[in-house]
This record gives structure tokens, sequence and C-alpha cells, in this order.
């Protein structure tokens, strides 16, 4: 079992990061939450992860802090979900969003999160209410806004931003439309800003 890696960051995308380890690159599938949290290329990181094998491969899932791990681990318990879903789920909907959807049984917002259907929302829903209600610091978990070497608004960071959000499921038209409302509510806003803010705008 792999639990932690640490070394510096080569590249980071919104669904994955690449980090060296003492001359060995492991490419760490990561969530959005965790995307925002990483430093900038070529400064030292650190990821809990959760290590998969499969007769086809061999997959890292990465996650800056530990409570979004422990829930991503809740979640791959889930019928019908595996590592790739539950990422997908943490990426379109911040920690403590999810939570409360579950406690209101609110399977129509989780629809919304590309990859989950109706079934799965439901199941999600119906699974994880007694599970959830035990699961520690929700309020210390969530998509957090990056501090400090914010990169004012651009052409490039529209295009990323809706890169981006298609890189994570959406179609283009809606990371277009997304991203468009966004750079209404905060013109000055980074690209991490803009996708946060296309990601909370689409729920």
């Amino acid at each position: 079992m792999i639990a932690r890696i640490s070394g510096i960051l080569l590249d980071k995308q919104p669904n994955q990061v690449v980090i060296d380890v003492q001359g060995v690159a492991y490419e760490i599938d990561v969530s959005f939450n965790s995307f925002c949290q990483m430093p900038e290329e070529g400064g030292a990181a650190v990821l809990h992860t959760h290590f998969v094998v499969r007769e086809d491969a061999q997959l890292l899932f990465g996650f800056f802090e530990l409570e979004e791990r422990s829930l991503f681990r809740i979640l791959i318990k889930v019928n019908g979900v595996g590592p790739k879903l539950g990422l997908a789920i943490l990426s379109g909907m911040d920690a403590h969003a999810f939570c409360q959807c579950v406690k209101n049984q609110d399977s129509a917002s989780l629809v919304k999160i590309p990859g989950v259907g109706k079934k799965t929302a439901e199941r999600l829903v119906l699974e994880l209410g007694d599970k959830l209600s035990s699961w520690q610091s929700v309020e210390n978990v969530g998509v957090k806004a990056s501090s400090g070497n914010s990169t004012l608004f651009s052409t490039s960071a529209k295009s990323e931003a809706e890169s981006a959000l298609v890189t994570l499921g959406y179609k283009p038209v809606q990371a277009t439309k997304a991203v468009a409302a966004a750079i209404k509510s905060s013109p000055d806003g980074s690209c991490e800003d803009l996708i946060r803010l296309s990601l909370k705008g689409m729920m």
C-alpha cells in the first residue's frame, strides 16, 4: 500500500499531477479540490494516496487532505462506484456540499455531476446516509481558493478553465457557459477560481 507521496511537483492538470520522488516520477489522479491546493510546478508537494491494483493497471489517487481521502474510501464502497467515479464526484462537488446532498436526499443535484446517473445518485443517498453521519471534520473539507500568486483573468485563463471542465467530464457548451458566468462574478480571478466558480454555478 502506498499511503503518501512526497516530492517535487513536475506537472499539474485539473485531474492529474506528476510528482518526482528522488528520480521516480509518479502519475497521480487527483480531485479538483486537491489540484487547487497544489503548489506551483517545481514546488514541494505532499499527497495522501490510495493505491489501486487491477489486472491491467496500477493506479494512484491522491488527496491534499486526509479527510477527503477518507470520504473517497467511503464512496468507493458504494455498489457501482469505482475509484474514477469517486474522484469525479469529489471533483464536481466539494465534500461539504456532497454530504449536504446526501443528508437532504438531494439526488437531483448529484445527477449534475458527470458520470453520475439517476440510479447511482439514488444509491449514494440511500447507502451513505448512516455512514456519513459518523464521518468527522466535514466542515474542514472542501474547495479552497488559492491564496497568493493569483493570476489576473485573461483569454488564456478562460481557455484553460474551459478545457479543465471538459477534462472533468462536462460538455464544451456547458463549460463555455459556466466559465462565462464565472468571469462575471470574478473578472480578476485565477484559472482555478474560474473553475471553482463554474463548478459551483453548475450545481
